[in-house]
């Protein structure tokens, strides 16, 4: 016994969790874990002491899960968080509106995406920046107040989104623009405006060259980039105007300088926001870092605790506005409103100073959206991989498991193939899609704490979890419609598969079990045991009655699929023996009259079926659904006339 086994063992009851953080200390794998209880139960020791092992092991084995869900997130959040750095150092505008853009386009998953500008002088808009577009004419468009749904952003102020350009009658269309965008390829396009204060200065794009319906949280995210495009451009316009300001009076290059301090201490701040957030920070953190900076007492607030007048009007002037003796800046991601930071005790504050504190609502604006759009983008993932597993039968085993990998999904596992869905009906087609979308988000926390896979399909919810030793497919399935109801508020139903193997390698399994899953839960429905779980093997034959679409040939597999197999194989008589034994009212003796063979070979040969179908394969309920597969069986192969 190791040194640091025999100090676990020997530790007093109050004290069961200290060799699990000596495993988080350690970094140690989660099998792991299961050492100190084990040492506990092979050394004699109290059942209360092995229980509080076993409590202080699910404890530590949540925090590791949870350390290794920030270490990814903080990953995923990087590329949001690399252009608040670069724009809190900006020295060159066109790199920065180019990193804006490209990642833009990488984090919304767009084949193009682009900025343009609103040209003063001529009255119109132009392109800036391109990223992933292809044609010339495209690059060099300029589009009038009003034409093309840009126009109408710019026009507008509004964020305007189509699935379908040429179909969409909402604006203006032009020939020029129609065909840029057609030689372009683009279908779905999303335009969200830049604005400084209440002043339009350009437009922000995504666009896909497919059909393609934007979320919410996607237009929400493009607006946030919309606002990074134009602070770097209300950021590069200062430094403008502060070397410009340098050519004139000496007066004016005192201030200036003082300014420029003022703008370095600045940029200092959003270098500490951005690193401090890379690491791995909170909202609460960014408001410690800013209280530092600005000498006072800087808070994150929830919406509704902040004062409302004062919230509203510095989410619509888009600024940090004075409350009393304190500043509220909005923290907000679009038109949706996340809540404050509220600096307290700091009536008087530099117009530079008051742009730090809305640049640190900004970047916590951004925090905030990251992280839900990184929790939704793992859902995605989870649900692509599965509809890949149901849909894709010819995929690579080999990426198949790679992927599953990433997801901390184990594919080469027993799982079993849930189909569920909502049993409440309503006649508001709103409510029902928000029931629906709260199982989805319900059945995806369930996948991902199981490491399963889960997505929503057919109107319901489809999950994959692997089933554990001495588990079954049954209780999986109750437990599972327990689970989500619970977490819905309303009966959810859930038919649960057999158990299935080699996902990996044999994909077309997974559809089958769905196709098996959604049978028992039609079956379940028909018996008015809705809010309950089931799987195939509570149903027998009576599966094949009640399902809509009867799966003949699967209840035939499954009931004597192994026998005909072994006859296919070996050439035996195993069936035909089956059919006589049954015909015969079980009995050898006769049996062997009808086969013309030994009442030996009779009894070997019924040997072998029990070995192959099972021990209680002569109870009444199997005899009766092996006579029903071999009726089946022997009309299916039947000639057809």
């Amino acid at each position: 016994m190791s040194r640091d086994h025999a100090q676990s063992a020997e530790c007093p009851v109050g004290s069961a969790e200290a060799p699990f953080l000596e495993l988080l200390a350690r970094g140690a794998s989660a099998d792991a874990y299961e050492q100190p209880v084990l040492l506990a139960r092979a050394e004699g020791r109290p059942a209360d002491r092995i229980a509080e092992l076993e409590q202080a092991k699910l404890v530590a084995l949540r925090v590791r899960s949870e350390l290794e869900g920030r270490r990814r997130r903080e990953a995923e959040l990087s590329a949001l968080f690399e252009t608040a750095h670069d724009l809190a150092g900006l020295r060159d505008l066109d790199a920065v509106l180019q990193a804006i853009v490209q990642r833009a386009r990488s984090l919304l998953g767009t084949d193009v995406a682009y900025l343009s500008l609103n040209d003063p002088v001529r009255g119109d808009t132009y392109m800036r920046v391109t990223e992933g577009s292809v044609a010339a004419r495209f690059q060099q468009l300029r589009l009038g107040m009003g034409e093309g749904l840009g126009g109408l952003v710019a026009q507008t102020a509004r964020p305007y989104v189509t699935d379908d350009y040429f179909q969409d009658e909402r604006f203006q269309h032009t020939r020029t623009i129609d065909a840029g965008v057609r030689d372009e390829g683009l279908v779905a396009i999303l335009g969200v405006p830049l604005t400084l204060g209440h002043h339009v200065i350009g437009v922000l794009f995504a666009a896909d060259r497919r059909a393609r319906v934007f979320e919410r949280e996607q237009i929400a995210l493009l607006g946030s980039f919309a606002a990074l495009a134009a602070a770097a451009i209300d950021t590069a316009n200062l430094l403008t105007e502060t070397r410009s300001a340098l050519a004139g009076l000496e007066r004016a290059n005192e201030i200036i300088r003082d300014r420029s301090g003022v703008i370095e201490r600045a940029s200092d701040v959003h270098d500490r926001l951005a690193e401090l957030v890379l690491r791995g920070g909170g909202v609460h953190d960014v408001a410690a870092a800013v209280a530092e900076v600005l000498d006072g007492r800087v808070e994150f607030t929830e919406a509704d605790a902040a004062p409302a007048d004062a919230l509203e009007a510095s989410r619509a002037e888009g600024h940090a506005v004075r409350h009393g003796d304190d500043w509220i800046a909005a923290v907000a991601a679009g038109g949706e409103l996340l809540g404050a930071l509220v600096l307290h005790g700091h009536p008087g504050l530099d117009p530079v100073d008051q742009r730090t504190l809305e640049r640190a609502a900004m970047v916590t604006s951004l925090l905030l959206l990251a992280r839900r759009s990184a929790a939704e983008a793992e859902q995605r993932v989870r649900g692509e991989l599965l509809d890949d597993l149901l849909d894709a039968r010819d995929r690579d085993p080999r990426l198949l498991r790679e992927r599953a990998t990433r997801l901390h999904a184990d594919l080469d596992a027993t799982h079993v193939v849930l189909a569920a869905r909502l049993d409440g009906t309503t006649a508001d087609a709103e409510q029902e899609a928000e029931a629906r979308r709260r199982l989805w988000s319900a059945a995806s926390h369930l996948a991902a704490t199981r490491h399963g896979l889960a997505a929503a399909r057919d109107g319901g919810t489809v999950l994959l979890l692997p089933l554990a030793p001495g588990d079954t497919a049954t209780a999986l399935a109750r437990r599972t419609a327990r689970h989500l109801g619970t977490a819905v508020h309303e009966a959810v139903t859930v038919g649960a598969s057999g158990p299935v193997e080699d996902l990996a390698a044999r994909p077309d399994t997974v559809a089958a079990a769905y196709e098996e899953g959604r049978r028992c839960l039609d079956a379940l429905r028909l018996l008015g045991r809705t809010g309950d779980g089931a799987a195939a093997e509570d149903f027998g034959f009576l599966g094949l009655l009640l399902a809509g679409d009867r799966d003949i040939a699967g209840f035939v597999d499954r009931t004597i699929g192994q026998v005909v197999t072994y006859d296919e194989r070996r050439g035996t008589d195993l069936l035909r023996t089956l059919d006589a034994y049954f015909a015969c009212g079980m009995s050898p003796a006769r049996t062997k009259d009808e086969l013309h063979v030994h009442v030996n070979t009779v009894a070997q040969r019924l040997e072998r079926v029990g070995r192959l179908l099972g021990g209680d394969w002569q109870s009444p309920a199997r005899a009766l659904e092996i006579q029903l597969a071999l009726r089946l069986h022997r009309l299916s192969a039947s000639p057809q006339h």
